[in-house]
C-alpha cells in the first residue's frame, strides 16, 4: 500500500513512522509513505499558500494554485483517491478503514491547515472528505495518522500475528462489538484478582465469559 501525504508539516509525521509495526511495515515494504510539502507549489516568491477569505471572516484559507499543482503533481505518481481530512466529512470507522485496505494499493491523504481549503479544490480534485470526529483540530496531519495506522494493519505481514486483527474490537468474530477484557500474569496483584473462569482451562466457559463481555 502506498500512501502520498500532501502537507505543510512533514516532519510531524517522522516520530510516529519511525517506531513500532509502522516502522516494521516501512522496512519490509509492505507500505511505503511519501510526502508532498505543499509549500513547495506555491508560485509565490515567498511560498506563501494561504489568503484572506472572501466575504470576511477570521482567518486564512488554503489557496487554489499550492493545491491544484500539489494534487495534480501527486496524482501522476499515485492513481489512488485523493481524501481530504476533514471535520465535515464522513466519520471514519473500522469498515470504511477495512474497505479502503481492500479497494486500494494508492491513497492519496491531503492534510489541511488554517480555516480549511478553497471550496474549489474541493469540489474539483477531492474523491472523498474523512473526519475522525466531531470536534476541531489544528491541522489533518493527526487523522492521516490514524487513518495510515488503521488502514496498514489490513495489509497481510504487518502485524505480527495475523490471528490479532482477527480479534480486535469491531472485527467480524466479535460481530462488530468492542472486545472483552483482558489479564495476564500475576493471577493477583495487589489484592486484585484474575476472574477465576479465566484460570480454569474450561474453554468453552471461558468463550462463553467473553461473549458476554462484548460491548
Amino acid at each position: 500500500m502506498r500512501f502520498d501525504i500532501l502537507t505543510l508539516f512533514p516532519n510531524l509525521f517522522e516520530s510516529y513512522l519511525s517506531d513500532s509495526i509502522l516502522k516494521r511495515a516501512l522496512d519490509q515494504e509492505l507500505i511505503d509513505v511519501k510526502f508532498h510539502n505543499i509549500r513547495d507549489y506555491s508560485s509565490d516568491k515567498h511560498h506563501k499558500v494561504d489568503d484572506t477569505p472572501y466575504g470576511g471572516g477570521a482567518g486564512m484559507v488554503m489557496a487554489c494554485q499550492p493545491l491544484f499543482d500539489c494534487i495534480k503533481d501527486v496524482k501522476k505518481q499515485n492513481s489512488g483517491p485523493v481524501i481530504f481530512l476533514t471535520p465535515q466529512g464522513e466519520r471514519f470507522t473500522q469498515n470504511k478503514a477495512n474497505n479502503l485496505a481492500a479497494n486500494n494499493k494508492e491513497i492519496i491523504l491531503l492534510c489541511g491547515r488554517y480555516e480549511g481549503i478553497d471550496q474549489r479544490v474541493r469540489d474539483q480534485l477531492i474523491d472523498q472528505e474523512i473526519s475522525i470526529g466531531d470536534y476541531v483540530l489544528t491541522g489533518g496531519e493527526l487523522p492521516a495518522m490514524i487513518l495510515i495506522d488503521s488502514i496498514a494493519r489490513q495489509i497481510p505481514g504487518v502485524l505480527g500475528n495475523e490471528d490479532s486483527q482477527g480479534e480486535d474490537s469491531f472485527s467480524e468474530k466479535f460481530a462488530g462489538k468492542k472486545e472483552y477484557p483482558h489479564y495476564t500474569k500475576p493471577a493477583e496483584y495487589e489484592g486484585h484478582k484474575v476472574p477465576d473462569v479465566l484460570l480454569s482451562g474450561n474453554h468453552a466457559e471461558i468463550e462463553k465469559w467473553r461473549e458476554e463481555r462484548l460491548k
